[in-house]
């Protein structure tokens, strides 16, 4: 130890513990490139029973994208999950009741749509009590799935989510349909190429996160994605 040392405060083994702490807090971050990772922490990207298909949409409640996307699962007779904003659900509460109503699944993502590896340990706990009380508070659902904003994790995220019985549901397909260079055939080719059995897909509802107008891609690919499933004999479910 080197107690007089200005240039280390607390000395060298202060900073290694510290480093250790920091790897620990952004590692759950990598689970969404590595199975070996989520089987270790518990994080999930398959549906619970490894049968189906689940489809899943993150960012809403948004006050076109998602009765725009609503109206194509209604006339396909599908059930879908949606990974709700606590300050979008704020914004537009009656949405939310919509979903319930129409027995769709309801998750948790976050309150503000941030990176979690920016963020300190009470400003995760604060964000996500906050999104749980507005979606609560808005459905009478208790959610028990939860998805990080941009499938990135963090110690703190995961710890809760446990602590509350939630399940961490990341996806295994997407159709990157947030991007502006994303069109209605390049989503649902991205979305599909590969499903199978347990697969979860992650589509998004809203952009107040994305490319302006994104959602209006994505509710002209949903038809098309649910036909390809149903072509292959892929039921939906929810993971």
């Amino acid at each position: 130890m080197y107690p007089n040392d200005h240039r280390s405060p607390g000395g060298p083994l202060a900073g290694a513990l510290a480093g250790v702490a920091m790897a620990g807090y952004v590692l759950p971050a990598l689970a969404f490139y590595s199975q070996t990772l989520r089987t270790s922490l518990g994080v999930e990207n398959r549906t619970s029973t490894g049968a189906g298909c689940a489809i899943t949409f993150d960012d809403g409640p948004h006050v076109q994208g998602t009765p725009a996307v609503l109206d194509v699962l209604a006339t396909h007779e599908v059930k879908a999950t949606f990974f709700l904003v606590g300050e979008q659900v704020l914004r537009n509460p009656s949405i939310p009741r919509e979903l319930v109503a129409a027995g769709h699944q309801i998750g948790l993502h976050c309150h503000r749509h941030r990176n979690l590896l920016r963020l300190a340990p009470w400003q995760v706990r604060e964000d996500l009590a906050r999104a749980q009380t507005a979606i609560e508070d808005a459905t009478g659902v208790y959610p028990t799935l939860y998805r990080p904003p941009y499938g990135i994790l963090n110690a703190t995220a995961l710890r809760r989510a446990r602590h509350r019985g939630q399940r961490t549901m990341l996806w295994s397909h997407w159709g990157r349909d947030w991007e502006a260079r994303a069109t209605p055939e390049s989503i649902a080719t991205r979305l599909t190429d590969s499903v199978g059995e347990g697969s979860v897909l992650l589509l998004h509802d809203a952009d107040d996160y994305s490319a302006w107008g994104s959602w209006r891609r994505t509710a002209l690919a949903l038809p098309r994605v649910l036909d390809a499933l149903a072509e292959r004999g892929l039921h939906t479910v929810t993971p």
